[in-house]
């Protein structure tokens, strides 16, 4: 390596792609739980609930960081070809018929993940943060009948957001493919923090 080089972030996610997941998960969690309550909510910065920062901080980092990355980089790897499909030009993955047919599958996979993973663990996170209590069976009741009763709405607005965005999450260069997802997630997170995110 040249000494006085300069940072370059593509080098680093393909060099320490786990590690860049985590820190660019925990961190836009955080953050757009910060910015639901202060530009959204319009709470002013000493009423900032730093319990439920603290919530989508640590979610963003098991959840979005590791779990998310062992099933989407790792489990998919395994199950599909996506190296190939993946490191094609735009035009020639119109083409690739087998290729999209593994876009369509890891597109309805991470769907169901979202919906029977994702969801009932923000539930049950925010049931540990907020209800009082260090018993854990509390928190998975408690996060399972919200999620339950929220479910209608937050299918919706999953199917919604994700679909169109998994399509593309799951057709750019692995190495690329979780810090994309990043860049909605921001949204998508904020949105939950908002709607979902207080006590």
């Amino acid at each position: 390596e040249e000494e006085g080089g300069s940072f370059s972030y593509g080098d680093f996610a393909k060099a320490y792609p786990f590690t860049t997941n985590v820190a660019i998960a925990s961190t836009k969690t955080a953050a757009a739980d910060l910015i639901a309550q202060v530009v959204i909510a319009q709470t002013p910065l000493a009423s900032i609930e730093w319990d439920r920062t603290f919530l989508f901080f640590v979610f963003g980092a098991i959840y979005s960081g590791g779990f998310q990355y062992f099933y989407q980089v790792n489990v998919f790897k395994k199950l599909f070809d996506v190296d190939k499909f993946t490191s094609q030009p735009w035009a020639d993955k119109l083409k690739d018929e087998e290729g999209l047919k593994a876009l369509a599958a890891q597109t309805a996979v991470d769907l169901v993940v979202l919906t029977l993973c994702y969801l009932p663990a923000f539930y049950i996170f925010k049931a540990g943060v907020f209800s009082g209590t260090m018993d854990p069976s509390v928190w998975a009741s408690t996060g399972i009948h919200t999620w339950q009763e929220n479910f209608a709405k937050d299918e919706f607005d999953l199917i919604r957001v994700w679909f169109p965005a998994d399509l593309i999450c799951f057709s750019v260069p692995l190495y690329l493919r979780l810090p994309s997802r990043h860049v909605v997630s921001f949204v998508w997170t904020a949105y939950l923090s908002f709607s979902r995110g207080g006590h």
